[in-house]
């Protein structure tokens, strides 16, 4: 049961742990680094595989960046920041930043990968329409919303060989072993991991998001990264006995 705090919000469950494999699939590169890497790294130093799928490479992200020449950036920026938390494998969709439609192509992608890689968590962010709880919070971008619902549907659509018959056809098996969705970012979290012993990695992880993050904000990039990240995690620890924590809304399957 989930206890009370002295603040009447309700305290955070522990994430679980009786897992392997995960595999984090969100719209655009950087999303996991302001939203959970410090949990992912500390995930990865305990055995746990974690695989990324992007669904575009960023490219609408830096106003004074053509698309053409801001893929490749963000792309690379992103690999490189995978790896840092002890991700190796990172895929990306190529679908259209800033007009990701949720519909059945996305679905499909998403399933086609959920079957590939067979994980047990799924990990996507907020598809909320605001990023905070009640009327008039900040809005929700609609390629989060699009990626995070897809997401969630495509979990079930994976162990479905009638849904999406064509990626039995071509080799990939219905995969019913989701056992869990969790929504990092979410306006209703439930759950929670600790990020202090990945916090550090999780700083460096973002900080390789560099021109995305000197396009960003005037702010000197390790000050921004560092009093960002750690605000969250101490604010979210306040639900968490007191610890730095990543939230996430879990979805039991």
């Amino acid at each position: 049961m989930i206890e009370k705090t002295e603040n009447t919000l309700p305290a955070f469950d522990p994430m679980p742990e009786d897992w392997q494999r995960a595999l984090a699939v969100v719209a655009h590169p950087d999303d996991l680094e302001y939203g959970c890497a410090a949990a992912i790294a500390h995930w990865t130093d305990g055995g746990r595989e974690v695989a990324y799928l992007l669904a575009t490479r960023g490219e609408a992200g830096i106003d004074t960046l053509d698309p053409a020449a801001c893929a490749p950036v963000r792309e690379q920026e992103q690999i490189a920041s995978a790896a840092v938390v002890g991700v190796e494998t990172v895929e990306f969709l190529d679908h259209r930043d800033g007009v990701i439609e949720y519909g059945l192509d996305l679905r499909r992608d998403i399933a086609a990968a959920i079957r590939r890689h067979r994980p047990e968590l799924v990990i996507t962010l907020n598809h909320r329409d605001t990023w905070t709880p009640g009327p008039g919070g900040p809005w929700n971008t609609p390629d989060h919303v699009a990626v995070g619902r897809a997401t969630l549907d495509a979990a079930a659509d994976a162990g479905n060989r009638w849904i999406f018959p064509e990626l039995t056809e071509q080799g990939l098996e219905p995969w019913n072993g989701v056992r869990w969705v969790a929504v990092a970012g979410s306006t209703t979290p439930t759950h929670a991991a600790p990020a202090a012993p990945g916090l550090d990695r999780a700083i460096d992880s973002l900080l390789c998001h560099r021109a995305y993050i000197e396009a960003l904000t005037d702010q000197a990039p390790e000050e921004y990264v560092r009093e960002f990240l750690t605000g969250i995690s101490t604010r979210t620890g306040e639900r968490f006995g007191g610890v730095p924590a990543v939230a996430f809304e879990v979805f039991a399957r």
